[in-house]
């Protein structure tokens, strides 16, 4: 049961207020993002823009570097 709550907590959605944050960003730099096709994907409910816990993790991670010199993946 405790397997199931942490996957759905990872599959919930959040606004970019959240998101932001959490990924260490504005929410002005999520929205140019997704204005440029940059940062993690998002779900477009309406007017309303929401990004899964679990696509932010994935973004991260995708996002990893070794050293400055590391192009990217």
């Amino acid at each position: 049961m405790e397997a199931i709550s942490k996957e759905l907590d990872r599959k919930r959605c959040v606004c970019e207020k959240i998101a932001g944050p959490y990924v260490g960003a504005s929410p002005r730099t999520m929205q140019a993002w997704r204005v440029q096709g940059k940062g993690p994907v998002y779900l477009k409910l309406g007017r309303a823009v929401r990004y899964r816990i679990c696509d932010l993790d994935d973004w991260l991670e995708a996002n990893r570097r070794k050293s400055t010199s590391q192009g990217e993946v």
